[in-house]
């Protein structure tokens, strides 16, 4: 049982902010810890970065865009404010030098000691709304309550989850868009049908793991008890490596795992069938104005699936960007999209129309 008081333990509370030396230039950042709690209300200390323009402090408050990175794996160890590599591999981070607060939560479980609830739409929703309240509490941010959120792959999902979250979990907020880049919609059909074999079985790995550690799911009925063993394994030990070779056993982990499932459509295995559909975005429920970003070379997020959810966006009639990208692969999509995001979410704040694609997807 906790010690602490219950209502220090208040979502959206910030427990410490501690300036980061390392920012870049023209950078301040702080590693923050703040509390969340998940879709059953339990509470989490989580962590995460903020950053803001060195600049003196504005006369008004600092427009925000919360940042929901892609998949760095479910490991403690995977956050990205551990990695060394987080302002060169973040592309959010490039809204600072526009004048924004960045706020990019780690979610829950990546650099805390639970398990990582990885595609979980509403325990990442929280954890992104409460990283934008705890930001406020920073007075070197000058953080104010609108905020737009923008994410990349896993993190699309999480933009998209916390567009649905916004105005009932933080009716205190201001959400003025929201911007993913190569969203997983619908998570069965984006781990069926992505062309990357080989990433399509981590990323399964990844799920799997965090889905049975976390919910007590059989793995039975989708592998063997020794490949049950090396699905575990790769998620306990590998986070998404961006400039560095897999390890033999990593690659052949892999493989073997790629070759198991590969008769294996998850969205037809339950519990997991279940749980992935609950956990897809419904474009029914995603508010407007929206910006989707797809590239037609992305082996990871299949751009059919993006495009049919785009399609579904737009039979209710809620405003979409949609910016394809030839030629971008899935690593790049947010780093091909930054300039067009970054003028579509200032129009948002400045409060013009918002522009609409859904004749033309």
């Amino acid at each position: 049982m906790s010690t602490i008081p219950a209502a220090a333990q208040q979502p959206g509370t910030l427990i410490s902010a501690d300036p980061m030396p390392e920012a870049p230039p023209g950078v301040q950042a702080w590693r923050v810890r703040y509390w969340t709690a998940n879709g059953e209300g339990a509470p989490f200390q989580v962590t995460g970065i903020v950053a803001a323009p060195m600049e003196a402090i504005p006369p008004r408050p600092r427009r925000v865009i919360a940042w929901t990175h892609g998949a760095w794996g479910v490991a403690e160890k995977c956050a990205p404010s551990l990695s060394p590599d987080f302002f060169a591999y973040s592309a959010g981070m490039d809204a600072v030098r526009a004048g924004y607060v960045v706020v990019a939560p780690d979610y829950i479980g990546l650099a805390s000691p639970t398990m990582h609830p990885f595609l979980v739409g509403t325990d990442t929703a929280q954890a992104v709304l409460d990283a934008v309240r705890a930001a406020r509490a920073i007075p070197g941010a000058a953080a104010g309550s609108s905020f737009a959120v923008w994410g990349e792959s896993q993190g699309g999902h999480a933009a998209l989850w916390t567009a649905i979250a916004a105005r009932s979990y933080a009716p205190e907020l201001t959400l003025v868009g929201t911007a993913a880049a190569a969203p997983p919609t619908d998570l069965a059909a984006n781990l069926r049908e992505g062309s990357d074999k080989n990433a399509r079985a981590l990323l399964l790995s990844f799920a799997l793991h965090s889905w049975s550690t976390l919910y007590g799911f059989s793995l039975d009925s989708v592998a063997n008890r020794t490949n049950q063993g090396i699905i575990h394994r790769l998620a306990e030990n590998n986070c998404v490596s961006f400039n560095k070779k897999p390890k033999l056993g990593t690659i052949l982990g892999i493989l073997t795992i790629a070759r198991a499932t590969r008769s294996k459509d998850i969205g037809r295995i339950e519990p997991f069938g279940s749980f992935a559909r609950a956990n897809s975005v419904d474009p029914a429920r995603v508010p407007g104005p929206l910006l989707i970003a797809q590239g037609d070379k992305d082996m990871i997020v299949a751009p059919a699936v993006t495009r049919k959810f785009a399609k579904a966006v737009c039979r209710k009639r809620t405003k979409l960007r949609w910016f394809e990208m030839p030629g971008t692969a899935h690593g790049a999509s947010a780093k091909d999209s930054v300039i067009e995001t970054l003028a579509w979410i200032g129009a948002r704040f400045d409060g013009e129309a918002p522009p609409d694609d859904c004749r033309r997807i």
